[in-house]
């Protein structure tokens, strides 16, 4: 019994080391490419770019998904709206270099209201918000709670409503208070570095992935013991938090457009895109076919032009849906030619 009980000791502290040493060499490969600014006891990472000379797009807000962080969306939109619009790219709360703050950023109201305190410390009063994935529900609170700072909602391939099963194990034994910690500090690590690769593939297929996706966007990051445990709690909540919340989404006033995939294999599209659509008063659905879970790198265009809308550019949002749709489609095409 005492062998065995060393031995379990010995292995959880090798986990430990294993871990913590790991977490610090994620940190110098990706190291914080923002600034951290205290919102009132805790501080929010973000990069602020301003607008150029010629802007004509309105300020915009990026709220990334679980398990990201910032990068993620700047490396999707930066290149693509620069110089045209002042961007924020938030690390939400306990992710990326952000600090995790009190127990009400374990909900999606706690981190809307973070971000709007991160936007007056920017400067920023008013914005359309971006949110992907997790972010949108994130976003969708946001507008609910702040309207006078939402100059209008952009929500892509979102998780907004509750959804018929449960979470991954995983995300319920790792918010657990001591044996979460345990397994986050012992196992997540290991494991996870084995996932990264074909994890990232799978949450953009059928659409392929960036060859650089990885070295760019820092999934690693999540893998950190304490970001591991902060994702995890914001998962473990979300389908009690969306039960109660997704019924007061026909409060939300502010100019909506999802954009959305078919072949969507992390989120149910049918119930979360198709559910805003119908709960948001006069919300615009683009439905588009072939695509996966990741509209802000595969269809940035469309993206881009529903911010040319909500600016008040004459912008035919359907028609550049479809000519979206035509190019997965031939991509697809050729892909199952090689």
């Amino acid at each position: 019994m005492v062998p065995a009980t060393v031995l379990l000791i010995g292995l959880a502290l090798a986990g430990i080391a294993y871990s913590l040493w790991h977490a610090r060499a994620f940190t110098r490969r990706f190291p914080n490419a923002g600034k951290l600014i205290d919102i009132g006891g805790y501080r929010m990472n973000s990069v602020h770019l301003p607008a150029g000379g010629q802007a004509d797009l309105l300020p915009v807000v990026f709220i990334h998904g679980a398990g990201g962080n910032l990068l993620d969306q700047l490396h999707a939109f930066a290149p693509a709206l620069d110089g045209r619009a002042e961007m924020l790219f938030v690390d939400r709360p306990g992710h990326g270099y952000s600090e995790r703050g009190g127990a009400e950023n374990d909900l999606p109201d706690g981190q809307a209201t973070a971000i709007a305190k991160l936007m007056a410390r920017r400067g920023i009063r008013r914005a359309i918000i971006v949110g992907h994935s997790f972010g949108g529900a994130i976003a969708a609170s946001f507008a609910l709670h702040h309207p006078e700072k939402t100059a209008g909602l952009v929500l892509l391939a979102p998780a907004t409503h509750p959804w018929p099963g449960g979470v991954d194990w995983y995300y319920r034994l790792t918010a657990l208070p001591l044996l979460g910690w345990l397994f986050a500090h012992t196992l997540v690590t290991p494991l996870g570095q084995r996932r990264i690769e074909g994890g990232t593939h799978s949450i953009f297929s059928p659409n392929p992935r960036p060859d650089d996706y990885i070295d760019k966007t820092g999934p690693h990051l999540v893998l950190r013991p304490a970001t591991f445990r902060n994702n995890a709690r914001d998962i473990a909540n979300l389908h009690a938090y969306l039960t109660a919340t997704a019924p007061r989404y026909r409060e939300i006033t502010a100019q909506t457009v999802i954009i959305t995939g078919d072949s969507d294999g992390i989120v149910l599209a049918d119930i979360h895109s198709r559910g805003l659509a119908r709960d948001i008063p006069g919300a615009e659905l683009l439905w588009i076919g072939n695509l996966g879970h990741k509209p802000d790198y595969v269809v940035t265009d469309v993206v881009v032009a529903a911010l040319e809308k909500m600016a008040g550019q004459p912008t035919d949002l359907e028609q550049i849906k479809r000519r979206a749709e035509a190019r997965l489609i031939a991509s697809s095409e050729a892909i199952g030619q090689v």
